[in-house]
């Protein structure tokens, strides 16, 4: 099975990638793009069959690797 994760800073944690990448698309004309919020988005094969028992092993691997947590939020897909 594929899991895809997509991690992204809490609201009100501030994210200087974020604004980076808003001040660079205001420098290159960009000015509409506002409140650029930056993440991760990973994507991993699984030998799990069993789909509630994938979103068991992924849940485990966000909070105890791939995920901070304390400043990120997380959330899953599981495909086939």
């Amino acid at each position: 099975m594929k899991a895809t994760i997509r991690i992204m800073l809490k609201s009100g944690v501030l994210d200087p990638q974020g604004k980076a990448i808003e001040h660079a698309l205001a420098a290159l004309g960009f000015a509409g793009a506002g409140d650029v919020r930056q993440g991760k988005l990973i994507t991993l094969e699984l030998d799990e069959t069993d789909r509630d028992r994938a979103a068991e092993m992924v849940r485990e691997m966000c909070e105890k690797l791939l995920a901070n947590t304390v400043i990120e939020d997380y959330e899953f897909e599981i495909g086939a």
